[in-house]
């Protein structure tokens, strides 16, 4: 009789022990729980790095962005053999406050006026003449002026391409760039606008040399 009665008071020992232990585990998730709950963790994604260059288009994705939201184009109008046209790469289009500009107001397209293939753009398809020695768009957008490298400013929906020839330092493409991208050009005649303009980008380039061969 005394042995069974040792043996369930062990049995009920153990018995009280686990339930300690589970006890002791319960309360610890709590206060955990508890814890977590008042730091008020919450997960918050790190920031998009702001892009470091301008955000070139192909001239099918320029249509299909064009359709989803129209918005003033830039179009630089290079080719492969133009010195001043890898200058404008290095320099002005490399420039912080230029990228940003661009990228904000513009959707901005790199055209090699000498590209042989031919394409369809706004219905319209366009092919190497080699008459001109250029792509027929290329003639066109610069009214037959052909001069490498030409900045094309347009409209919302390609209206009133407007062609700039030569290559533009910091200053100068800020000034271009903020006449139209503001909206100026609807209002104020270019030299009116010209004379009042006051640039605030900073241009780190100091005196353009020529590009080696020129």
């Amino acid at each position: 009789m005394r042995k069974t009665t040792w043996i369930n008071c062990k049995f009920v020992s153990r018995k009280i022990r686990m339930m300690k232990r589970i006890l002791v585990l319960t309360m610890s998730i709590l206060m955990l729980s508890t814890a977590l709950m008042a730091k008020k963790i919450i997960y918050t994604p790190a920031p998009a790095p702001e892009a470091n260059h301008i955000n070139w288009l192909t001239m099918d994705e320029l249509q299909v962005k064009m359709k989803q939201s129209p918005k003033k184009v830039y179009m630089d109008m290079y080719t492969d053999w133009c010195g001043w046209c890898k200058k404008m790469e290095a320099t002005t289009f490399s420039n912080p406050d230029v990228i940003k500009y661009m990228n904000e107001t513009f959707y901005c397209v790199r055209f090699d006026a000498e590209r042989k293939d031919t394409f369809r753009f706004m219905g319209t398809a366009y092919y190497f003449d080699p008459a001109q020695k250029a792509n027929t768009l290329a003639v066109s957008l610069m009214k037959g002026k052909l001069s490498y490298p030409t900045s094309i400013i347009m409209e919302e929906r390609y209206q009133n391409p407007q062609p700039i020839p030569g290559y533009q330092d910091v200053k100068t493409m800020e000034l271009i760039l903020k006449y139209f991208g503001d909206n100026s050009y609807k209002s104020t005649p270019f030299p009116d606008y010209q004379k009042n303009f006051k640039g605030t980008w900073r241009a780190d380039e100091g005196p353009v040399a020529p590009p080696p061969g020129h």
